[in-house]
């Protein structure tokens, strides 16, 4: 069924989908380590609540750029190839794991990352077809 969906539904309506639901998981994800790291680090008050809720926006707006950057470059690709098989995950994987690597401005990291999330999205799309 998810196929079919991915054949009418924009790529753009994909994106922003994955987005928000990855960004959010990643928001949570903020939520739950940002007052344990507050407390290794021994802040408390104000200086603790402004240290989860910085937390909370630096892992749910990474998540939720590699879910989007990901997401709308898999479609894409799809689409210009017509095809939907593992290339498009292939494809996706390392384009968003090269955005997320990008701010290190190491091409070792870069190549590396773009390398790792390319083949855990490829392997997650052979398995899904």
């Amino acid at each position: 069924m998810e196929d079919e969906l991915d054949d009418v539904v924009p790529c753009t309506s994909l994106a922003v989908e994955s987005t928000l639901r990855v960004g959010t998981a990643g928001a949570i994800w903020g939520l739950c380590t940002g007052p344990y790291d507050a407390h290794r680090q021994g802040l408390t008050g104000i200086a603790r609540a402004s240290f989860v809720a910085n937390s909370v926006r630096v892992f749910g707006t990474q998540c939720g750029l590699v879910a989007g950057v990901f997401s709308i470059t898999r479609c894409g690709v799809k689409k210009y190839r017509r095809q939907n098989d593992w290339v498009n995950g292939l494809i996706g994987g390392a384009v968003a794991g090269a955005a997320v690597a990008a701010r290190s401005r190491s091409w070792t990291q870069v190549i590396g990352m773009a390398g790792l999330v390319s083949a855990f999205c490829a392997a997650a799309d052979y398995s899904r077809t």
